[in-house]
């Protein structure tokens, strides 16, 4: 059958790719803008969250306290040693020994406390889902708090000057009861974008399945044409 030549309102269909065919696939695989992508959740609930979730909660994201959470930690590690290693030369020099044996084990446990600090954080968990708002604390002893969205009367977050510059907040949540688990949590990344994604939640959950199904269409059709 001959094609059409192409003229006014008429367009013309190859069946050989070409660059034309190229580009439309190009244009149809980018990823939508960053603003209709949850920039900062997980895909998928980590093993230590997993456990808390039922099988039809619906998991939107998971995350760490910000690294300032950690501040004093990282003053005491780095103000030891360099405090003990100028003692422990001061010892060497005098050919103390057993100060110095003594200003190590010093050092190890500061270092130690230091460590265990550092993963207890690194346990600390702020999740959202599509029912509640969960809070996961603790190494050794777990503490896990939560409060259902439907009993959010108020949000906001709060930023101190230094919060600005380095992109933290304190999150507040009051609820319609008396008692509850989940009110103050500090220090958290991103707390604009994460206030807005627990408001869509709250408000408009229709668009968030709508966003997310259309985010992993994209990364499917990506996948595809790779």
């Amino acid at each position: 059958m001959r094609a059409r030549s192409p003229g006014r309102g008429t367009a013309t269909v190859s069946r050989f790719p070409g660059p034309a065919r190229r580009a439309r696939r190009t244009t149809r695989t980018t990823r939508p803008p960053s603003s209709f992508r949850p920039r900062f959740a997980r895909k998928s609930s980590s093993s230590l969250v997993s456990r808390y979730l039922f099988p039809t909660e619906k998991f939107r994201g998971e995350w760490k306290k910000h690294w300032i959470h950690l501040i004093n930690q990282i003053l005491v590690g780095v103000g030891a040693t360099v405090a003990l290693g100028l003692l422990v030369g001061w010892e060497a020099r005098h050919k103390w020994t057993g100060l110095m044996t003594v200003t190590v084990l010093i050092w190890l446990g500061a270092m130690g406390w230091v460590a265990w600090r550092v993963a207890d954080w690194y346990m600390d968990r702020f999740v959202l889902t599509n029912k509640r708002l969960m809070v996961i604390n603790g190494l050794v002893t777990r503490t896990v708090g939560m409060m259902p969205l439907l009993r959010v009367t108020d949000m906001k977050y709060e930023q101190s000057p230094l919060g600005r510059m380095l992109n933290y907040g304190t999150f507040v949540v009051e609820s319609a009861g008396q008692d509850q688990a989940l009110r103050e949590v500090k220090p958290l990344p991103n707390p604009n974008e994460l206030y807005l994604r627990i408001v869509e939640e709250m408000y408009e959950p229709e668009a968030v399945e709508a966003r997310l199904s259309r985010s992993i269409e994209d990364e499917e059709a990506m996948t595809g044409d790779a």
